[in-house]
């Protein structure tokens, strides 16, 4: 990959998009992991406003602290970057509050996993629509087009996706050219709806390599059938996450009336 020309493309992507949308800028969620690290700086490059929200919902504190330094650090390099806090976790706690009462708490976690990240979508859209900027979306490709692993509505709600074309191990490399914080760059990728340290590959049962390998070998048109051990098993997993999730990456069915009963 060509990185500083391809730094340079998604940067005039989004400069041009937000000027032609008649926008003043961009508003992201800085969670402290490789992705929105990368959004964000690609975004203050533009030249244009940049918002950055830490919004923590019983966070972890190393991610916390993560977030924090990244914009500290943007701050430093770029005038256009503005940061604001917003403690979404009061708000979370009384909307679980305000919800009927279940026999086994371990059967809503992941309900109320993909509640968090739509309270965060909810705020991004709040501070967007209050001073014309843009939700940038953080997804990169093996999250948004291979597994689909992010919260409909939550975080898949925005208005363009600046790395959603470019797979994990390149979003990476484009961190490291753009300087990124190492203790991003080398912290386990995670997408923090869970109060506390698991990581994506603990959910998912297999690595964002592994994951990127199984996506180019449904791409040549593998099946199950053509491989053995731990290969078998990475593409079983990939393909299972990617048809579970297939209503994510599809658009929405329309159910279209027939001429005839109109």
């Amino acid at each position: 990959m060509q990185t500083e020309k391809v730094i340079d493309h998604i940067v005039g992507w989004l400069k041009d998009y937000a000027l032609n949308a008649n926008q003043k800028g961009f508003v992201i969620g800085v969670s402290g992991g490789i992705d929105s690290a990368v959004t964000s700086t690609l975004c203050a490059k533009t030249g244009l406003d940049l918002l950055c929200l830490e919004m923590p919902i019983h966070q972890a504190p190393n991610q916390v602290d993560r977030a924090s330094n990244h914009i500290d650090w943007l701050q430093r390099n770029f005038p256009n970057v503005s940061r604001q806090p917003v403690n979404l976790t009061p708000v979370f706690d009384s909307l679980v509050a305000a919800f009927p009462k279940v026999e086994n708490e371990e059967e809503r976690f992941m309900s109320l996993a993909n509640t968090r990240a739509r309270l965060r979508m909810t705020s991004l859209y709040y501070f967007a629509a209050l001073n014309r900027y843009l939700v940038a979306g953080t997804g990169n490709k093996v999250e948004d087009f291979g597994v689909g692993f992010y919260t409909k509505y939550g975080d898949g709600g925005v208005d363009l996706s600046p790395i959603a074309d470019l797979l994990k191990t390149e979003v990476y490399e484009i961190a490291k050219k753009l300087g990124v914080n190492e203790e991003i760059i080398k912290a386990a990728p995670t997408d923090g709806l869970w109060g506390d340290d698991r990581t994506d590959e603990d959910q998912i049962g297999a690595s964002y390599p592994e994951l990127e390998w199984a996506m180019k070998m449904k791409d040549e048109g593998k099946t199950i059938d053509d491989f053995t051990g731990r290969d078998k098993e990475v593409f079983s997993i990939f393909t299972r996450f990617n048809t579970m999730n297939r209503h994510k990456m599809d658009p929405i069915p329309v159910c279209t009336i027939p001429e005839s009963l109109k």
